[in-house]
């Protein structure tokens, strides 16, 4: 991930309790985090096969299940569709959509 991707995410990402000095836990670097969710979805892996670089699938998927929860995963994915599709030209949200079974 580019730092300029990792601006754009960053800011969508909720501030964590302990940052603001209201207890808790660190939770730990949020871009590896975020990184190693992107790797499982680019190369299709399941959550186990989170490599060593990366922190333990188990904690990787537990962000991944809150962020999906909090509605955080969709709002990337809105957010990114509009912006490819501004950049095509086109309007941010689309019209119509096509289903192909």
């Amino acid at each position: 991930m580019t730092d300029a991707e990792w601006a754009a995410v960053r800011l969508l990402l909720p501030v964590p309790a302990w940052f603001q000095r209201q207890g808790g836990r660190p939770e730990g670097c949020h871009r590896q985090l975020w990184d190693a969710i992107r790797y499982l979805v680019a190369g299709g892996f399941s959550w186990r096969a989170v490599p060593a670089d990366f922190p333990d699938w188990g904690r990787v998927y537990a962000f991944f299940r809150r962020w999906r929860e909090h509605g955080l995963i969709a709002e990337f994915r809105d957010r990114l569709r509009g912006t490819v599709r501004e950049r095509e030209g086109r309007e941010a949200e689309p019209m119509a959509g096509i289903i192909d079974a």
